[in-house]
């Protein structure tokens, strides 16, 4: 199920690809990018005169006969910019992903490591980053028909792993996330050029509105908001643990969630959400006894590969953004 702020459906009012909020024709000509500049402009020093740009990326590439989604589906996506699967696994296969997830959390040499990332008042493990090189089994499931399948069906392009994870929010103890764009991370600090990526996270534990449900705002996806503030050296430091740069302003967050709403997809063990790279998304604390926790792969198109960041001094680090076919591992 999914926990909205709002009943209305944009869907029955609006055509396929029309959820979008565009600023005035004047505000366009005196500030949107220029042929051949960064079209996703970020972390800057003043604000633009409008509050986003539009998306130039088709959010669905691909067709229904291509890959395991539905026409239905690839709509709902390509409205809503994500799209929830309940019951993706089950059984055996879901318990073995929870060992796997509890081993991978045990281990005592990843603390301290740059790719473990601990809770900020605490030394609880909150992310562990590049699982699909740390763990077979999580190798084995990035590399899934299921999950290949519908990347490259949403993508229309051969897919390869950009970044993976585990995260877990331990019950009383875990912090939210700021809302934020990934995109707009990975384009000012990874160099990705375009709006041709996917997540793709399934939840092994339950989801309910009390342990800090992943909050997404439909519709967010079709727009680009620049955040202000340049990009400190080695900001992942900071930013894994609390996001405080690439946040987008309060009041183009208000003007999104009335006019969208906000969405946080519930249910049990084993569902799968597929979200686009540029959807605004966020967390509150876990505020129940009950963690929460899940494994996570982002798919990038080949053809869409990391170059020169756009907004920071440097990349960062391998772990945070793999290449291509690349080789990774803690020792480097």
């Amino acid at each position: 199920m999914s926990v909205k702020t709002s009943d209305r459906m944009l869907h029955e009012t609006v055509s396929r690809r029309a959820v979008v909020d565009s600023p005035d024709s004047q505000s366009r000509v005196r500030s949107a990018p220029r042929p051949g500049q960064d079209p996703y402009p970020t972390r800057l020093a003043e604000p633009l005169d409008m509050p986003w740009l539009n998306r130039r990326e088709e959010v669905v590439k691909g067709r229904a006969e291509e890959g395991p989604l539905s026409q239905a589906q690839l709509d709902e996506f390509d409205r809503k910019g994500f799209l929830f699967e309940p019951n993706f696994i089950s059984g055996e296969e879901l318990d073995e992903l929870r060992r796997e997830l509890a081993a991978l959390l045990e281990r005592d040499d990843f603390r301290g490591r740059d790719f473990a990332i601990t809770e900020p008042s605490g030394n609880e493990i909150r992310s562990l980053f590049a699982v699909h090189f740390l763990s077979e089994r999580l190798g084995q499931l990035a590399r899934d028909a299921r999950l290949v399948g519908r990347a490259r069906q949403i993508l229309g392009g051969e897919p390869y792993v950009h970044q993976s994870r585990i995260n877990y929010k331990p019950g009383f103890e875990g912090k939210g996330f700021n809302w934020h764009s990934d995109f707009e991370t990975w384009h000012a600090e990874d160099g990705m050029p375009a709006m041709h990526a996917v997540s793709a996270s399934i939840v092994l534990t339950d989801n309910h509105h009390f342990n800090g449900p992943l909050m997404l705002i439909p519709g967010s996806h079709r727009l680009f908001v620049p955040c202000l503030g340049e990009t400190p050296d080695d900001n992942h430091r900071q930013s894994l643990k609390q996001q405080e740069i690439g946040v987008p302003s309060r009041e183009a967050l208000s003007t999104l969630v009335r006019r969208h709403g906000i969405e946080a997809p519930t249910g049990a063990a084993g569902g799968l959400l597929l979200f686009d790279c540029n959807v605004l998304h966020g967390s509150n604390a876990n505020m129940s006894p009950d963690p929460r926790s899940n494994v996570f792969f982002v798919y990038n198109r080949r053809d869409n590969r990391c170059v020169a960041p756009f907004a920071a001094s440097r990349r960062r680090p391998g772990f945070l953004a793999h290449e291509p076919g690349e080789s990774w591992s803690p020792a480097g």
